[in-house]
This record gives structure tokens, C-alpha cells and sequence, in this order.
């Protein structure tokens, strides 16, 4: 039987298990997929004992830039990005890769009007998440990009030189006035996480109607920035479909099958008491 995992630290309470097994049991794979609590002093001999015994692995936080170190080859968004959460197992090579960012435009996109390349797109924050998702939509054709953050210093580091020439940078403040010149807005920031579950980045009244907002965050199932974002008729979204995209892609490297995430989404929107259409 094929193994598979999820390391990182804390684990315990991954939902990707659950979801990753249901998909091998759909397409009658045999394969198990489990969590591993690995803290960075145990990965280099975690990844060692992968490589002899394990088909692959998805890597999460505090682990995804450190792992990059013990792998065979790292794709090229993966190395733009600086980390890797999908790794591959080929017969005792190992190969790194990125899903976070292209996880989340899959989810995107079907929410979208135009495509990718015409939207103007605001990105909150200037963490891993904010970094995965920027360089995913500039390989991806987006140009018309800015990203928000309170230190300005740490959102231009997260440019190359090529973005540098097209990327805008805002504070907070100045992003906060400008919302209705955005098309698409992405909150990828822990802000309305437990426990400051009532806290937003910034103030969302300028955003206009019609407006797509997504925060990555999906418990609690819609944070206070999406209730106050679609107050104001935005389309929103939380980080329930960027969380299975990633995965799936992931499952697709291991397999070739892209599964079913309809029932991966509309499970976890019931885990989490959200509602389903």
C-alpha cells in the first residue's frame, strides 16, 4: 500500500487526512495518507526516512521553506515562491513543488468575471501565503497587481526585479482609501483568527459592489472582513476552496487525478458550520 503524509507542527488537528483518504477510497487507490508532528530538528531525518518509504508528502507550517534544503529538485514557481508544500517521490528522488498559490486561483477563478490578466487585484499582507499567492498570479499573467501591509520595507522584499517594475505598493492606510479601484481583493493576513475574531485589516466600506474579496482564513467560516465586505455587496469568499485546490493539485502529482472537490468543499463547509448550496 502507497503512503502519504502531512508533516509540520502543531498537526494534530490537519483536516487533510480525512480528505486525501476519501479520495483514494473514490478512486479505489490503495493508499493511506496520515498526519506527522515533525519539528525542524527532526525534518532532515524525516525527510531521509521519506525517501526511502514514502510516495509523498505535503509539507505546512513551520517547515516549508526549511525542507527545501533536503529535496532533489525544486520546481521553478516553487523556488520564486521560497517554499514548497507538495512533495513528490520518484523513485527515491525527491521533487519539490508549490500548490498554495495556484491552489488558490483555482478557486479564484470561477468567481470571476474576466480573466485573471484584466482584474486589478489588491493583496493584504506580506506573510508566506501573500507571497505564494503573489508570485502564482504573476506567473499566472496578472499585472495589475498591489500589495497593502503596514511595513512597506517588508512588502518590496517580497519583489524580484521584474515585479518591482510592476507592482504597486500601499500602506494600510492609503490601501483602505483606494478599495473601490479593486476588482479583486485578497486578505491573507491572520488577522480574524480566534482570538480576535472581530478584528479586519482595514476598513472594507470602499468596496464596491460586485467586488471579489477572499480571506484565506476559514475558521471562523466567514471572518469579520468578508461580513463586513459583503454589507457592501461584495462576492466573497473564505479559504475553504484555496485549502482543497492545493490539495488536489497535490493529489494530481501523486496520481494523475485531479478528484472531486465539490465534496471535498461542501464536507468541510459542514465540519466547520458553514452552509452548502
Amino acid at each position: 500500500m502507497k503512503q502519504f503524509y502531512v508533516i509540520g507542527q502543531p498537526i494534530e488537528h490537519s483536516m487533510s487526512p480525512a480528505m486525501h483518504n476519501e479520495w483514494f477510497k473514490q478512486h479505489q487507490i490503495p493508499a493511506t495518507y496520515l498526519a506527522k508532528n515533525v519539528s525542524p530538528a527532526d525534518l532532515k531525518e524525516t525527510v531521509e526516512q521519506f525517501r526511502k518509504d514514502v510516495n509523498g508528502f505535503n509539507v505546512t507550517a513551520p517547515l516549508k521553506v526549511d525542507v527545501m534544503s533536503y529535496l532533489d529538485e525544486i520546481d521553478p514557481l516553487a523556488k520564486e515562491i521560497g517554499a514548497v508544500n507538495t512533495v513528490i517521490n520518484q523513485n527515491g528522488r525527491l521533487i519539490g513543488k508549490n500548490t498554495d498559490g495556484i491552489g488558490f486561483v483555482k478557486s479564484l477563478e470561477p468567481l470571476l468575471n474576466k480573466p485573471i490578466t484584466e482584474e486589478s487585484i489588491l493583496i493584504i499582507g506580506a506573510g508566506g501565503a501573500a507571497r505564494a499567492i503573489l508570485y502564482s498570479l504573476f506567473h499566472l499573467g496578472a499585472t495589475n497587481l498591489t500589495i497593502a501591509n503596514r511595513s512597506l520595507e517588508r512588502a518590496t522584499s517580497l519583489l524580484n526585479d521584474q515585479m518591482a517594475r510592476k507592482v504597486q505598493i500601499q500602506s494600510l492606510a492609503d490601501a483602505e482609501m483606494n478599495l473601490h479601484k479593486y476588482s479583486v481583493i485578497i486578505q491573507t493576513t491572520s488577522i480574524g483568527m480566534h482570538p480576535n475574531e472581530g478584528l479586519v485589516p482595514l476598513s472594507p466600506m470602499k468596496i464596491k459592489k460586485g467586488t471579489v474579496v477572499s480571506d484565506l482564513i476559514y475558521n471562523p467560516y466567514k471572518t469579520a472582513f468578508l461580513i463586513e465586505a459583503e454589507k457592501n455587496d461584495a462576492i466573497i469568499q473564505n479559504g475553504i476552496g484555496m485549502f482543497v485546490n492545493q490539495g488536489a493539485l497535490a493529489f494530481e502529482e501523486w496520481t494523475g487525478i485531479f478528484p472531486n472537490i465539490e465534496k471535498a468543499i461542501k464536507q468541510l463547509e459542514i465540519n466547520l458550520g458553514g452552509h452548502t448550496c
